[in-house]
């Protein structure tokens, strides 16, 4: 057990990044780095990517995936999606006011080959990289994004989520975007705030009991007041990594991001993986509420 772990179960009961216990919202400091190594030549970025990783709290590389491994993920989510309509599991997420698919969670558990896709040798060297330590899946998803119907996903930070109702203690973890269509400035793509990941938004109202089973749907608890939000924008803009299906976008834990509804004829459908540090293991909710169900929050770290 490193020395960092110890440091961190030490303090678990310590909550850093409190939230949703104020009735007004709070800025709070980074206390975390934002790249955990130190850069050499033998890392897997480049220095210009670690840089703009840390700067700016995302990195965008273009046709990670060849062709052909995209052929297999699309069939996969394709037929996952049909299948999906109608099962009544907890893992399949509706669209609010509807009952079409938004989201599967957990397919690295379920589907070998999304398996094999979280544990990619090239994918992992970057992820380990910039979190400085061996990594697991902390959540996984297809988030589907249908063409005429696909519903915005609000602004938010990840982390202030997995703190307050996971009992993810510190920023040590980041989501891995696949695109499976191209995604485009117009069918609904993936917005971030640059910058935004140095800050974090302490948010106002208690959570709710069994939050997760509408928040999924629609957030509405852990979304950031329209001030801070505004100033976060003004400072650091609104950038859109768009690209070619194939394409990746890593981005931290805590930066601010959401994405708008998609009423182009275009379908946006998306691989998440969000990986957490074996050394930053998730403790009780600092909600002080009973953990969200292990396919929303994998509490296991050998799983």
């Amino acid at each position: 057990m490193s020395k960092n772990h110890v440091s961190i179960l030490q303090e678990k009961e310590v909550d850093v990044y409190p939230s949703r216990i104020h009735a007004k919202p709070e800025i709070l400091k980074r206390q975390d780095p934002v790249v955990h190594s130190e850069w050499t030549e033998n890392a897997s970025l480049t220095k210009e990517q670690s840089d703009f990783y840390d700067q700016k709290g995302y990195l965008f590389l273009e046709d990670f995936f060849n062709q052909e491994e995209l052929n297999h993920y699309q069939k996969e989510a394709r037929d996952l999606q049909i299948t999906a309509r109608e099962s009544q599991s907890d893992r399949i997420i509706r669209e609010p006011g509807g009952s079409e698919v938004r989201s599967v969670f957990a397919i690295h558990e379920s589907n070998p080959i999304f398996n094999k896709l979280s544990q990619d040798p090239k994918l992992l060297g970057i992820i380990e990289y910039l979190l400085g330590s061996e990594t697991y899946i902390h959540q996984s998803r297809i988030n589907y994004k249908p063409g005429f119907t696909g519903k915005e996903f609000y602004w938010h930070s990840d982390f202030e989520t997995w703190h307050v109702e996971d009992g993810m203690p510190r920023m040590r973890a980041l989501s891995c975007s696949i695109a499976l269509e191209d995604n485009f400035h117009y069918n609904g793509p993936l917005m971030v705030v640059p910058g935004s990941h140095k800050e974090y938004v302490s948010c106002v109202g208690k959570t709710p009991d069994n939050h997760f089973k509408d928040s999924l749907r629609k957030q509405e608890y852990g979304v950031p007041d329209h001030e801070n939000l505004t100033r976060m924008v003004k400072e650091g803009g609104i950038d859109t990594p768009v690209g070619k299906a194939g394409s990746i976008v890593i981005f931290d834990c805590n930066i601010m991001h959401g994405s708008n509804s998609n009423i182009t004829p275009m379908p946006r459908s998306n691989i998440f993986m969000v990986y957490n540090s074996v050394e930053n293991q998730l403790v009780q909710p600092y909600s002080g509420q009973q953990p969200r169900p292990d396919y929303i929050a994998n509490r296991d770290a050998k799983k």
